[in-house]
C-alpha cells in the first residue's frame, strides 16, 4: 500500500520543494495552503501549482472545524495519513510596530501560530488512535536573513521561534506516544531541494525521531 502524505503549511520555496520530494515518493499527495492573503508590506503570493495530480483542500489556520475537516478530507482521499509534513516559512516583516495594522497582526498570528496547534491537536487524536503514524514539523527560516543596512524583522523571527518552541514540546512528549515525531530546520535559501530531500530520507530511514535535526550549507546536519 503507497504512504498516505499530508503536506500542509504556507506558499514558499521551502513548501515547494517539500510537496516535490514527496512527489519523489508517491505519485499523488495531500495539500493544503495558507489563504492567499496579503502580508503587509509585500505581494501576496499565489498558491502553489503544479502538474502532479494532487488535492489542494481549503484550510482556515484561524479555525477548529478547518482544522477538523482537512484532516478528514485528507482521510477521505488517502485512505488514511501515514506522514502529515508541516512546513512553517514565516516571511520577514520590517515595519516599524506602528505600521502594523491590528487587523494584520491578528491574522498572521492565526496563519503562523495559532493555527499549527489547532492542526497538530487533530493529527494528534487521529495518530493516536490508530496507533501509528508520523508528525514531522519542517522549519525553514530563509526568507528573515537580512543584511546590516535592513529595518528589524518584528514578526518572522517571532513566527519561528513560536513554532520552533511548539515543536520541541512535542518532540520532548513524544516517548509518550504510540506515533513519531520529528523536527527539521534550515537557514539555508539555496538548497530547499537539499533540505527537503534530507527531511524525506530521515522518514524513509527511520532517522531522527523525537529530536530536532538541524540541516546546514554543504548537506551538513545535526541532531539537537
Amino acid at each position: 500500500m503507497t504512504r498516505g502524505i499530508l503536506v500542509v503549511g504556507n506558499d514558499s520555496t521551502a513548501f515547494s520543494a517539500v510537496a516535490a520530494a514527496a512527489h519523489a515518493r508517491v505519485e499523488s499527495i495531500v495539500k493544503a495552503v495558507f489563504p492567499g492573503r496579503p502580508v503587509p508590506g509585500r505581494k501576496p503570493a499565489s498558491p502553489s501549482g503544479g502538474k502532479n495530480p494532487d488535492l489542494v483542500l481549503p484550510w482556515n489556520p484561524a479555525s477548529a472545524v478547518s482544522a477538523r475537516a482537512l484532516i478528514v478530507g485528507a482521510e477521505n482521499r488517502l485512505g488514511r495519513i501515514d506522514e502529515a509534513v508541516l512546513v512553517c516559512a514565516p516571511p520577514a516583516i520590517r515595519l516599524r510596530a506602528d505600521e502594523l495594522a491590528p487587523a494584520e497582526l491578528d491574522q498572521l498570528a492565526d496563519d503562523f501560530m495559532k493555527g499549527w496547534f489547532l492542526l497538530v491537536r487533530e493529527l494528534a487524536l487521529v495518530f493516536r488512535a490508530r496507533k501509528a503514524g508520523t508528525l514531522a514539523l519542517v522549519l525553514s527560516e530563509s526568507a528573515l536573513a537580512g543584511n546590516k543596512d535592513d529595518a528589524p524583522d518584528l514578526f518572522g523571527c517571532a513566527a519561528a521561534a513560536s513554532f520552533r518552541a511548539f515543536a520541541q514540546g512535542l518532540l520532548a512528549s513524544s516517548f509518550k506516544e504510540p506515533y513519531r515525531v520529528l523536527g527539521f530546520s534550515s537557514a539555508d535559501a539555496a538548497d530547499e531541494a537539499g533540505f527537503a530531500d534530507f527531511v524525506f530520507k530521515s522518514l524513509d530511514d527511520g532517522r531522527g525521531a523525537g529530536k530536532w535535526n538541524k540541516y546546514g550549507k554543504g548537506g551538513l546536519f545535526g541532531l539537537l
